[in-house]
């Protein structure tokens, strides 16, 4: 008799959740984890049951199948960590052996800091990140760019980038298009639109979607965040500290 009133009643429907309640703990335990943030309301989610996350285009995002959401967020611990940055990163070091450096257009000095770069001939950002890496140059700071073509977004980018795969001196033709001037009529070769190609697979194997994309020792940096270049900048040449 014990046996039979312990067990569940066949047919009946699961027992409800008191979701004032719920709420109520979740709330309390929100401000306790997060107590330097000042919360206006709490209300329950219209996403329901587990999240997973997945990844496109280089972003990290997150599904919930059982309310059929797709959430582009950016999910942090208790702790003020980046839960979704971390993951990000994670996904570009795993496919950063599919990248060939024999097929990127290099520039700047051997021995300076690495700098893998996704780039489009025209886009503006990545226009004023080529200039900031000019000032820096200037200022004693100079990178290593290992540059990849990203043709899939304007028009004329893909022939632009084999104008200046097929140049003679290709740096000083980056520089050139990157101002705006790219010579008339633009460079044509096999070698040149086999590496352009080489690039769109590249930049296919990477997921990448946007322009500038940056991976700065493992960390992928999407859009030209000058903050988050320059502490990279930081952690590369340590500011020495004056003698006594």
């Amino acid at each position: 008799m014990m046996l039979a009133g312990a067990a569940p009643v066949l047919g009946q429907p699961p027992i409800e959740p008191d979701l004032a309640k719920l709420a109520k703990s979740a709330e309390a335990q929100l401000h306790q984890s997060f107590a330097n943030l000042a919360f206006e309301d709490f209300a329950l989610s219209p996403v329901h049951g587990p999240l997973f996350q997945a990844s496109a285009g280089g972003r990290i995002l997150y599904y919930a199948p059982e309310s059929d959401h797709l959430l582009f967020a950016t999910i942090y611990d208790r702790n003020g960590v980046n839960l979704t940055a971390l993951s990000q990163d994670a996904a570009a070091r795993a496919k950063l052996k599919d990248l060939d450096p024999k097929e990127a257009l290099l520039v700047g000095p051997p021995d300076a800091p690495l700098v893998i770069e996704f780039t489009d001939p025209d886009c503006p950002y990545c226009r004023a990140l080529d200039r900031f890496w000019a000032a820096k140059a200037a200022e004693g700071k100079p990178v290593r760019r290992q540059i990849y073509f990203v043709s899939g977004i304007h028009p004329e980018a893909a022939s632009k980038a084999e104008h200046i795969l097929c140049a003679k001196d290709r740096e000083a033709a980056f520089r050139a298009t990157y101002a705006g001037e790219p010579a008339k009529p633009l460079n044509r070769c096999a070698d040149g639109a086999a590496r352009v190609e080489a690039h769109a697979q590249a930049v296919k194997s990477m997921g990448i979607s946007g322009t500038p994309t940056l991976i700065l020792d493992g960390q992928l940096i999407s859009g030209f965040s000058q903050a988050e270049i320059e502490a990279w900048l930081a952690r590369q040449r340590p500011a020495v500290k004056p003698p006594s």
